[in-house]
């Protein structure tokens, strides 16, 4: 006997009451008892929708031996019954559920045009009524409009005889659907009606199937909320900035590629790999949710095209000193030959000083673009242009927000003044960051300061705090290390943690190299031009040579051809050029052995 909590709705107990007038006996009854309980466990057991369902139907057909049934779900406006499974062993029809077979019928509607309840279907009557209708012949029952049906048997020559229709109601008491058998038959398979000794227990195999299916509807209305949520965060992540849109949206897609490549590997050292459904979805959180911690990083470090650039690019600024210097040049032409200097001597100068000028603002641009290396010389040169100085005349501390008068207030020089060209002064120090104009144009490399870098790099950091603060449930406790890994490497120079390969996850090295792709490949970056496939995996080639990516993957990567099939359907046409794979495989001796 099962206790109260074990059998909240009381179903065993009805049965028992139900069973002892029914099946004329304690052994009979004691085994439809046993029936029932096996298939309520199954039934809450059972997360698939379209499982359940077409689990709910067939078991009801089987206690019938019925040749066919419905299964109709409420729509959620309530307006009408959504035909969900269609079965008729006869006519040999499988329809819905998991057959992947639409069923052509629109919804049988609740509400008649004027707005009053549709009686005359006997499925729309059950769920207005909430009552079970046991039909002996659709031909003679004259409350119901079975003209519909009559015409079906027409075109088909089946005959549609004996119905029987139950309403499936949840723990709210509202009708979430309704279950029709139609023609039950006898040993002999012979249409009879159906037995109304057996009804209680159909009403009870719905009772449960209602709270199971409302169960899952539940589960399922959960997770597609959890998973517009990711979404969401991803899409807005990449809409954060206008030069990594889709990124967050792309690496899900070569993460599953590759790890479906995996799975469906028949030899080497994944013929044994395969996920289950629950750890198929684990992965799929895990990926959108890869680069959640970009949320925090500054808009303008995530956008930075330029060395100045901040909220926009101070190049500008920087060209109008250049302006004022060129101007100062011309008074001072100007002056020379007031005071009685020779003219072509004068302008002659005033022209070198233009040419120079003209020079050395080029080479500060050049070096704002981060384009190539700045050497040392490079360097040499940009500390000597920016020595030069120029006569600033207007109160610096004027239109300054509250916060820039507090932080500003005790550093800012007299009016007037001179600045250098290029400066590095106190209102460049922005909390951690330094803005000065010179620091940042002395970046040897890209655009990016070693403290933006160091915020960059962070986002993983805040990626992996944000999803260990989640309360995950069991089967979905690896998603912060499948997210978290794809900025480490095989050999353990990776960050946040320097894990090696031995210490990772597939999932997270996959992830690893889906991110790589993806960022080489993607035609929205303010720091680089979308490389070509060729040039993509001849770098990845590199990486791998350095044990920065795994071998094996990059391997299975190439020859199932994820890079190409990614390729079609993201990349630009001009990206898409010759590519002989024997040229990026990784050597033999990368490679883990088949009994590792």
């Amino acid at each position: 006997m099962l206790s109260p909590e074990r059998d909240p709705y009381g179903l065993q107990a009805k049965a028992e009451r139900r069973s002892s007038g029914v099946f004329g006996g304690r052994r009979e009854g004691d085994r439809v008892i046993r029936r029932l309980i096996e298939l309520g466990i199954a039934l809450s057991a059972e997360r698939n929708t379209d499982r359940l369902l077409e689990m709910i139907l067939l078991e009801a057909k089987q206690i019938y031996n019925s040749d066919g049934g419905t299964l109709y779900l409420t729509t959620e406006d309530e307006t009408g019954l959504a035909f969900k499974i269609m079965r008729n062993d006869t006519l040999q029809v499988a329809l819905g559920g998991t057959t992947g077979k639409e069923i052509p019928f629109p919804p049988v509607p609740l509400v008649r045009e004027d707005g009053s309840k549709n009686t005359n279907n006997v499925a729309s009557n059950v769920w207005h009524q909430r009552q079970a209708v046991n039909i002996v012949d659709a031909y003679e029952a004259e409350d119901y409009d079975f003209s519909g049906t009559k015409k079906f048997d027409e075109s088909t020559g089946y005959r549609s005889k004996s119905f029987l229709t139950v309403p499936m109601i949840n723990t709210s008491e509202e009708v979430i659907g309704v279950l029709q058998l139609i023609n039950a038959r006898d040993a002999t398979g012979k249409t009879v009606s159906f037995d109304r000794k057996l009804q209680p227990l159909i009403e009870a195999l719905t009772s449960q199937a209602a709270v199971a299916l409302e169960n899952s509807m539940l589960i399922n209305e959960q997770r597609r909320l959890w998973d517009s949520l990711i979404e969401m965060l991803a899409s807005s992540i990449d809409d954060k900035s206008p030069y990594t849109g889709g990124h967050c949206q792309r690496v899900p897609v070569i993460t599953k590629m590759l790890v479906d490549a995996a799975c469906k590997s028949t030899e080497g050292i994944y013929s044994d790999f395969d996920l289950t459904e629950e750890e198929w979805y684990e992965l799929h959180v895990a990926a959108w949710l890869h680069d959640c911690g970009k949320v925090t990083t500054p808009e303008y470090v995530v956008d930075k095209a330029s060395k100045l650039e901040t909220i926009y690019n101070r190049i500008n600024e920087i060209r109008t000193r250049f302006e004022v210097l060129r101007r100062d040049a011309e008074i001072e032409c100007l002056k020379a030959q007031l005071a009685g200097k020779d003219k072509a001597e004068a302008e002659a100068q005033f022209d070198a000083a233009c040419t120079r000028l003209a020079e050395e603002f080029k080479f500060v641009a050049q070096a704002n673009v981060g384009g190539e290396f700045m050497d040392d010389d490079a360097l040499a040169k940009l500390n000597e242009i920016a020595q030069q100085t120029w006569m600033r005349h207007f109160d610096k501390t004027l239109g300054l927000s509250p916060a820039e008068e507090t932080f500003l207030k005790h550093k800012m020089p007299s009016t007037p003044g001179l600045e250098p060209l290029l400066g590095d002064l106190p209102e460049h120090e922005v909390g951690k960051y330094n803005r000065g104009e010179l620091y940042n144009l002395s970046i040897r490399r890209g655009t990016l300061t070693s403290e933006e870098r160091e915020t960059i790099n962070d986002h993983i950091v805040v990626t992996i705090k944000m999803l260990e603060q989640l309360p995950f449930p069991k089967n979905m406790r690896r998603i912060p290390e499948y997210a978290g890994g794809h900025h480490e490497k095989m050999d353990g120079t990776g960050y946040p943690r320097g894990l090696t390969k031995s210490e990772m996850s597939v999932p997270a090295r996959v992830m690893a190299i889906a991110d790589i792709f993806e960022a080489l490949t993607a035609a929205d970056r303010p720091y680089k031009k979308a490389k070509t496939i060729s040039e993509s995996l001849r770098i990845m080639s590199f990486m791998v040579k350095d044990q920065h990516i795994d071998a094996d993957l990059f391997d299975l990567f190439l020859r199932s051809g994820v890079w190409r099939k990614y390729a079609d359907q993201f990349l630009e046409p001009q990206q898409i050029d010759d590519v002989d794979i024997e040229d990026y495989l990784p050597a033999p001796d990368l490679l883990s052995a088949v009994d590792a």
